[in-house]
């Protein structure tokens, strides 16, 4: 079972540091966000936040029964921007802990570091980098996110073993934990970005201005007023006739 990392399982010198940097990133993305979020995009935010909330408490199987489930990064830098993905997932973290002890509170600084500080730009960046070399088209962007989703994954997972090789409280060799932690989490990975491939698909086929990443996909609306401009006359008068 993949899941948030509880109390305990990092250090408290270790966790205190990824505490400190999990709030700044959040003071950050808080300034930030005031860029990104407008009247359109705000409601939009919060019902990322809430489809991420929800999706984080399915898990589906993966292999020799391990599980995992959306973390959600990826997808809410595409939809509302980095700095309010961010914000997004840093929320659903809090809650997840307070209500349903999904990840220890001591260890909120870690999950929110290595789920959010780390998926967000990681998956938001790949996107963006990947929109510069392919098609402006639905399909490409949906692509896009899903590679961006894909990658974000084990790039957490790779976050993770880093923390746990510095201050991790169990007996298990680190060679261990970083071969288990990648290799399973590049299978839920796919499992992430097909979902954010969907999402992002979904939301461009009926509000693509809708979608913070994907702006670029817009085309400007050119509008057209009245009939087309016809010539000018020819304001040349015929040479009258002389009258006998």
């Amino acid at each position: 079972m993949i899941v948030h990392v509880p109390d305990g399982f990092i250090d408290a010198p270790v966790s205190v540091a990824a505490g400190a940097v999990a709030v700044a990133g959040v003071a950050v993305s808080l300034r930030g966000a005031r860029r990104e979020l407008d009247d359109r995009t705000a409601p939009l935010a919060g019902l990322t936040a809430a489809f991420v909330f929800a999706a984080q408490m399915l898990n589906f199987p993966v292999a020799s029964g391990t599980s995992g489930h959306l973390l959600g990064g990826a997808l809410a830098a595409i939809l509302v921007g980095p700095y309010a993905g961010v914000l997004c997932v840093s929320v659903v973290l809090l809650l997840q802990s307070l209500l349903f002890a999904d990840g220890g509170l001591t260890a909120l600084g870690v999950n929110i570091t290595v789920m959010g500080l780390v998926t967000v730009p990681v998956g938001y960046g790949l996107f963006r980098l990947l929109l510069r070399v392919l098609p402006k088209t639905r399909p490409a962007a949906s692509g896009a996110a899903f590679a961006a989703a894909a990658v974000s994954v084990p790039a957490s997972a790779l976050a993770f073993t880093l923390l746990y090789a510095i201050g991790g409280t169990t007996d298990v060799p680190v060679g261990t934990v970083a071969a288990a932690m990648v290799g399973v989490h590049v299978l839920i990975g796919i499992g992430e970005g097909l979902i954010t491939g969907f999402a992002v698909s979904s939301v461009l086929a009926v509000r693509p201005d809708l979608a913070y990443g994907a702006r670029d996909l817009i085309k400007p609306v050119t509008l057209r007023t009245g009939a087309p401009a016809r010539e000018p006359a020819s304001t040349s008068a015929e040479p009258a006739e002389g009258r006998s």
